[in-house]
């Protein structure tokens, strides 16, 4: 099983902690367990949000929505009768704490809708079995645009970083006609051989391999836990190897993350290593001009592949967005922002 996309975790939510998996295992379960009693909110493991941040349905005071019989993790930037601009963060597993910065768009004269996707982030958790395909997630986004357009003349661009450009794209592909633009930010591929050939370029690892979990993690630390829980803390644990030294992707350190969403992710690598995805197959009758930026310093990636992912789109512009890595709604903000603003006010 492969890492489908890259985002940064630490051990305890109040502060990101960097991993660096050259120490070896004795070295990172001696760190895993410094953490854990670092960490003053773990006193008593049967509570809620003892282990890893608690989600909407164990928090009312969490904005949230509910999409499709599960409760999101939703928050809004704006005035709603503005353009709506959808953020869709990467992953699959992630969630939109990285990409809070763009409320800025707020005050440039758009209604801004952040949400963690089904089964990640701080929304609500669900089983395994409601990942049958990805379609799920495309109606998910569909369910949230339906909800928040006020009118048929309410323009709707989305922005998808990583996998969520993928998801972006997944949704324009059925929908086109819903979306007004798209601005996608280092989608891995837009077909599963797309995502296999990038990810044979990155960095990755099997963090959800048996011997690795029984090395690092011996289950008694985690005894009278929730099952959810468990899978969120390692998965997180398992995601710092993305900024380890010699990483391809080119981060500049942590990012701020909530939670991540283990069995959300390890669905949708399940799917399409069993399944396969295609999100190119009516993209060639999306007429509208889409923006596609690639960071400088991710490795992996650079300007042959994004010209390679992004064909399948009859009119798209490329932007070299510069000094950063794959985070680049992040660490490359100040580049990005008005490179988005500027082709988000031409489209408008």
């Amino acid at each position: 099983m492969k890492l489908l996309s890259f985002f940064m975790p630490g051990l305890c939510s109040a502060q990101p902690f960097q991993l660096r998996l050259l120490f070896g295992f004795q070295a990172a379960l001696f760190l895993l367990l410094f953490s854990l009693a670092s960490c003053s909110d773990l006193a008593d493991p049967a509570q809620p949000g003892s282990l890893v941040p608690r989600t909407v349905d164990e928090d009312s005071s969490l904005p949230s929505l509910l999409v499709n019989g599960t409760l999101l993790h939703v928050e809004t930037f704006g005035d709603p009768a503005d353009p709506i601009i959808v953020m869709i963060h990467g992953g699959p597993g992630g969630d939109y704490r990285s990409l809070l910065k763009a409320k800025a768009f707020a005050n440039d004269g758009f209604f801004v809708v952040f949400y963690d996707q089904r089964g990640t982030g701080l929304s609500q958790r669900v089983d395994a079995s409601d990942f049958e395909d990805v379609q799920i997630m495309i109606d998910d986004l569909d369910a949230l645009i339906h909800h928040f357009r006020m009118s048929e003349d309410q323009k709707v661009f989305l922005v998808g970083h990583s996998w969520g450009a993928m998801l972006a794209t997944g949704y324009i592909n059925q929908h086109p006609e819903k979306v007004d633009g798209a601005v996608l930010a280092e989608p891995g591929g837009f077909t599963w051989d797309q995502v296999e050939e990038y990810l044979s370029q990155s960095n990755h690892i099997d963090f959800f391999s048996e011997a690795l979990n029984d090395a690092l993690f011996p289950e008694q630390i985690f005894a009278g836990r929730d099952e959810h829980e468990i899978l969120d803390y390692k998965a997180a644990y398992f995601f710092t190897f993305e900024n380890a030294p010699g990483n391809t992707i080119g981060n500049a350190g942590p990012y701020p993350f909530w939670r991540s969403g283990a069995v959300a992710l390890e669905a949708m690598i399940e799917i399409g290593e069993t399944k396969g995805l295609d999100f190119t197959t009516h993209l060639q009758d999306y007429d509208t001009r889409v923006l596609f930026t690639y960071s400088e310093l991710n490795t992996a990636y650079g300007q042959d592949w994004a010209h390679t992912v992004g064909s399948a789109y009859p009119h798209i512009e490329y932007q070299l967005i510069p000094g950063t890595g794959h985070e680049l709604l992040y660490f490359g903000w100040d580049a990005f922002y008005p490179i988005a603003l500027t082709y988000l006010n031409e489209m408008k």
